[in-house]
């Protein structure tokens, strides 16, 4: 039972099942904002673009194996401590791969599969090789964010090309570079350690705490969009947005100064991901609840 255990708790961290979590919450978003009702159908393309993000977070560990065994935060993981190999992870990620595909084909259209095969290519095979030449790849990877909410809206029945699931997806996309460059701010030398550029090469640490409050001020801006565009239209849903984006500059601000503190970064760090979850939150039960007052 111990060693059973053992196997379930490697192919979790393979998955990254924290992240990946969010990955299907946000599929989930888009397919409320389309469909606007809770659904019993949302669950299976919900479930397909998990399993499909598992998958492709089990093919990054086997990429990146090398390198996370020289960083201190991810030198535990599967792989770089020997607790699996190459090609058992690499297996395991072909089959969560080849399952999430199929649950997300039966359960919605080939559209939603084609987006979802273009997101792991992505992750893969652009971002992740471009990250080790380039500081700034962050910036076209943080397409991959945008990805999963317009699946949950084609899913649905919408097109991924309708204005509405594009500006979410926007949001999704803008949400990635903070999210990226403050965790730069906590683990720098540990990036540096491994050998991937960063921006520490070619800025100091205010420049790129000031850059990184840039783009969650951009953050902010690309949520006044939501409304704009009738995606939450009810008066209480858009002022609350509003009051959540003037909360998160105020708490985020102290970057600006306190650059050099661990415990402002990662306090900037928690904030802007409770940011994106209270935005989601507000926006689905906007569609569900508030839309009828």
């Amino acid at each position: 039972m111990k060693k059973f255990t053992n196997h379930i708790r490697i192919i979790l961290e393979l998955a990254k099942v924290r992240i990946t979590s969010f990955v299907a919450l946000s599929t989930t978003v888009g397919f409320i904002l389309y469909n606007g009702a809770l659904s019993f159908q949302m669950i299976f393309p919900t479930l397909g673009v998990f399993l499909l993000a598992c998958g492709s977070s089990a093919i990054n560990h086997v990429q990146e194996s090398e390198f996370d065994a020289l960083m201190e935060r991810t030198k535990y993981r599967p792989i770089p401590s020997g607790r699996i190999n190459k090609k058992a992870a690499l297996l395991i990620s072909v089959i969560i791969v080849a399952a999430g595909s199929l649950v997300l084909y039966i359960s919605s259209n080939f559209t939603a599969l084609l987006l979802g095969w273009i997101a792991l290519a992505w992750y893969n095979f652009v971002y992740t090789p471009l990250k080790k030449k380039n500081a700034l790849a962050v910036i076209p990877g943080s397409l991959i964010g945008a990805i999963p909410p317009i699946i949950g809206w084609t899913a649905a029945g919408g097109s991924p090309f309708d204005l509405q699931i594009l500006t979410i997806g926007l949001f999704f996309f803008i949400w990635q570079i903070p999210h990226f460059w403050l965790l730069l701010l906590i683990h720098s030398n540990d990036y540096e350690k491994a050998g991937y550029p960063t921006l520490n090469q070619k800025f100091n640490k205010q420049q790129i705490s000031l850059y990184t409050f840039i783009w969650i001020a951009v953050l902010n801006i690309s949520c006044l969009l939501i409304p704009l565009f009738k995606i939450s239209s009810n008066i209480f849903s858009s002022l609350l947005i509003v009051l959540f984006g003037v909360f998160l500059l105020l708490t985020t601000k102290d970057i600006l100064t306190k650059y050099i503190e661990k415990v402002v970064i990662r306090r900037a760090f928690i904030m802007i991901n409770l940011y994106v979850l209270a935005v989601s939150f507000v926006i689905s039960i906007d569609k569900l609840l508030l839309r009828e007052f």
